[in-house]
């Protein structure tokens, strides 16, 4: 497998086939996101996909189970296209059961149910989406380019079309004055949304990203550790889904916690109450070892 530049993909995709299909992000717009600064949006060569694909050794092939799309946000491509590399995955991954990729709402509304349902039934099952927050204001102000409805709307798209939805939301991302404002509305849309699995990030700061220079100017200031597990109680309280399973355990976070909702709603709850009230006695995680 030939990669261009550094390859992020979700934590759960830690087992599959990287695939990389495009080249950055089409959106690449959003203030803290430093991950494509560098690698502007492209549509890989087919031809190179096809080769990679079918040089890989037949063990090696026979193995694979799962496939991940790459980079930002393959989606992007035309439904032709994404039926073409469906195709040729199905064709060369004999035992191929599962295929993910990172999306935006702005491309899920640039496809019709039906141009989705039939890429679900070739084998796009999974999608991963950066809600980031359900506060216009805040979405703004990070220049994501979308609206919460937007968001919310593309998502339901893919719902509609049986894909199942990852989705993720930043502590932080509005910094201590729209905190809790933040917060709620996050949990608002994320219950709209209704998704499969919801994750919880805690903002970092990454170098050369218009959020930093927000930060070093005194712009935005942002909440302290507790301030972040406030804003992250805030959510839990107005999350209201059918069956998810949430987890705030990413290495950008404080406090690892998660649990199945609705079942597990007041017993985190009750675990972040605990903390908010006697902070001294527990131990967050330090900031070395909060990563990306």
């Amino acid at each position: 497998m030939r990669y261009h530049g550094a390859v992020i993909r979700p934590p759960s995709e830690a087992d599959s086939l990287i695939v990389q299909v495009t080249y950055g992000c089409s959106n690449n717009t959003c203030d803290f996101c430093g991950t494509y600064l560098q690698k502007p949006f492209a549509v890989r060569p087919f031809d190179e996909v096809v080769e990679d694909v079918t040089g890989l050794p037949v063990t090696v092939r026979q193995r694979v189970r799962r496939v991940f799309l790459a980079d930002g946000d393959a989606v992007a491509l035309s439904t032709r296209k994404l039926d073409q590399i469906l195709d040729l995955l199905h064709r060369a991954l004999p035992n191929l059961e599962r295929v993910s990729s990172y999306a935006n709402a702005r491309n899920l509304l640039g496809k019709t149910v039906e141009e989705l349902a039939a890429l679900r039934e070739r084998g796009l099952q999974l999608l991963y989406l950066g809600l980031e927050s359900g506060d216009d204001q805040t979405l703004a102000d990070i220049h994501k380019g979308m609206t919460v409805a937007e968001q919310i709307e593309g998502c339901r798209r893919a719902s509609d079309a049986g894909m199942q939805l990852s989705v993720t939301a930043i502590l932080g991302l509005a910094g201590r004055e729209r905190s809790l404002v933040h917060a709620a509305a996050t949990g608002d849309a994320l219950s709209a949304i209704d998704p499969e699995y919801i994750g919880l990030l805690t903002l970092m700061l990454t170098p050369g990203t218009r959020m930093e220079r927000k930060v070093a100017s005194g712009e935005v200031v942002l909440p302290d550790s507790m301030g972040m597990l406030r804003e992250l109680r805030e959510i839990v309280a107005h999350l209201d889904v059918s069956d998810c399973l949430f987890r705030c355990n990413h290495a950008s976070n404080y406090l690892p916690i998660g649990g199945r909702l609705p079942g597990d709603k007041e017993a985190i709850i009750a675990s972040l109450d605990k903390v908010l009230e006697a902070p001294a006695a527990v131990r967050l995680r330090p900031e070395s070892w909060r990563l990306l």
